[in-house]
């Protein structure tokens, strides 16, 4: 991953994307925001207890990081909903910043339209097809994985705006990872076909999982690239659920630009 800073602001950039010119991409760390703890610093996510007007503040200071862009938070609810922005949908010319969407996707052929997801352990994986100019984000939490967000997302670029899986370019963004994605009840929450993913302590891992779907979606090895960065490790530079119970939620974000 590339570390990057503006305005003050930390952010990280994924080496497959970064030299594509016709994007704008960001991994923001939860650094130089003004939330208190336990929110500490640059918390984006309603709705986990943290002072509104906080968030909005740190949503404005990213807003202003990456030049006013129309930026689209989901209301995120680990499911499968993909969220599509087109160009011949007028519907779509406008969004606001709390937007009343819901779904754990979004997929854009928009310019100057940013799609935003939270995490704190779920897996931000970002795409784009540079042949169709068509750009998606992802929110891949547990449970979305077992429901394979990841590869439905790349089926709904196919069918809706054309894209060849095989010219897709994907990063897996900071996530839990397989050193401390346990899950002791996993004979009840996780189905069997994915136990292959387990280690012999019961921990589980994901990113080799949302790797494999990817794949199977169509994406070439070579065009994938995961961060293999553990929230929970690095509580320093990302909030994690798994880490520290009551957080924030940290920013991912893809557009055209």
């Amino acid at each position: 991953m590339i570390l990057k800073k503006k305005n003050n602001i930390s952010f990280f950039r994924f080496p497959n994307l970064e030299g594509f010119p016709d994007i704008e991409h960001w991994i923001f760390t939860r650094n130089t925001g003004c939330s208190g703890d336990p929110y500490r610093s640059l918390n984006i996510g309603f709705g986990v207890g943290d002072n509104n007007i906080d968030v909005e503040v740190n949503r404005h200071a990213l807003s202003q990081c990456i030049d006013e862009k129309d930026i689209v938070y989901l209301k995120q609810i680990h499911g499968t909903k993909a969220l599509i922005f087109a160009k011949n949908n007028k519907a779509n010319a406008k969004s606001v910043q709390k937007s009343p969407f819901a779904g754990d996707a979004m997929i854009t052929d928009i310019q100057k339209k940013f799609l935003a997801v939270q995490t704190a352990d779920c897996q931000p994986i970002l795409m784009y097809d540079p042949v169709r100019q068509v750009v998606a984000n992802v929110h891949s939490g547990w449970r979305g994985s077992i429901k394979n967000i990841a590869g439905r997302t790349v089926e709904r670029m196919k069918k809706n705006f054309g894209c060849n899986p095989r010219d897709i370019i994907a990063g897996i963004g900071p996530s839990l990872g397989p050193c401390c994605a346990e899950f002791i009840n996993y004979k009840k929450e996780i189905p069997d076909a994915f136990w292959k993913y387990k280690n012999d302590s019961d921990y589980f891992d994901f990113w080799s999982l949302g790797h494999d779907q990817l794949c199977c979606a169509g994406v070439l090895i070579e065009n994938i690239y995961s961060s293999k960065i553990c929230t929970r490790c690095n509580t320093d530079l990302f909030f994690s659920f798994r880490g520290e119970g009551v957080t924030g939620r940290f920013a991912s974000i893809i557009g055209l630009k």
